[in-house]
């Protein structure tokens, strides 16, 4: 997982019950420094959910679970479904279950970080008809230096026609299309040229897996640089709880030290607000920097353009203090 490029009390939020959003969600918030990170059982989300979920993201029920669809809504998801890691700093519970993900997608008009994000795509891909497979992901850092164990959470999804992609709606910037996951040349795509290769050896020299080719790690690179190690072995939300608890409470995770919020925007560019820092990113890669003076610039930036609704201005929380 990584904070997008192109964070003391809790704040209450209040609920955009926007028409056809679907069911309420129900959060377990806490004011305290030790709002967990757990998951719970799966529970199919019902069609009521499902519609609401793609009237969020402004798109018709797809007619098949086709290449297409698939590309139409990973786009749509980016463009609406904004990157944040407010929960971490108003003291919210993150559960890793795919229906209580839709509903703060959906109800709570939320987003999230990666097992969030992914967590919450990937159920609405499989309601859809869609064959998703969860996978593990460490990210690169300064110095080639890889991160935690499920560090990130990506999805392999396959469609009825054979393709097999790999979607990603939680790492910020990045592509803004599915990868072909069999793919091993150059693939173009509006957020950069991408590649599927062979991981380089880790620390301890070994490439993944068992070192055999349908078994071992693989790197997806963005523009020549490596951006995360792919692990092919399938996984379930709740191997994920012990990654989303380290980036919600170690003072070594960006999430802890920082706040952000991010989208795509409908020319391809990116804005991201970071505490009251507001960053305009254009298609091309040009960026402008302004700050946001009072509180109500904030609540206005997050309610108007990221459809947030806060009842107060969010501050970094230390995930260690005494409440």
């Amino acid at each position: 997982m990584r904070k997008a490029a192109h964070e003391d009390t809790h704040v209450d939020m209040n609920v955009d019950t926007t028409e056809g959003a679907g069911p309420s969600p129900t959060p377990t918030p806490s004011t305290g420094p030790d709002a967990g990170t757990r998951a719970v059982a799966e529970a199919v989300p019902d069609a009521t959910a499902v519609d609401a979920y793609l009237r969020r993201l402004g798109v018709e029920r797809p007619a098949r679970p086709t290449a297409d669809a698939l590309r139409e809504l990973h786009l749509r998801h980016l463009r609406t479904v904004p990157f944040e890691n407010l929960s971490v700093h108003l003291g919210e519970e993150i559960v890793l279950d795919g229906k209580r993900l839709m509903d703060k997608v959906v109800s709570g008009r939320r987003g999230g970080f990666c097992y969030e994000l992914n967590g919450a795509f990937g159920t609405l891909l499989t309601a859809l008809g869609y064959e998703v497979t969860l996978l593990a992901a460490r990210v690169y850092g300064e110095g080639g230096r890889l991160g935690i164990p499920y560090d990130h959470l990506a999805l392999r999804v396959r469609t009825p026609d054979g393709d097999d992609l790999l979607a990603d709606v939680g790492f910020g910037a990045h592509c803004l299309l599915p990868l072909a996951f069999g793919e091993r040349g150059d693939q173009e795509d509006p957020g950069g040229t991408f590649r599927i290769t062979g991981a380089a050896p880790d620390a301890a020299g070994v490439r993944g897996g068992q070192d055999v080719a349908p078994l071992a790690d693989l790197d997806v690179l963005r523009d020549g640089k490596r951006v995360y190690r792919l692990e092919r072995r399938p996984r379930v939300l709740g191997d994920f709880v012990a990654g989303a608890w380290w980036h919600r409470t170690s003072p070594q995770s960006h999430f802890t030290r920082s706040l952000v919020c991010s989208r795509v925007t409908e020319d391809g560019g990116r804005i991201t607000l970071s505490g009251r820092r507001v960053t305009t990113t254009a298609a091309n890669g040009t960026r402008e920097e302004r700050e946001l003076g009072t509180d109500e610039e904030v609540l206005a930036y997050y309610r108007d353009r990221f459809g947030i609704r806060l009842a107060q201005v969010p501050t970094v929380r230390n995930p260690h203090q005494v409440s």
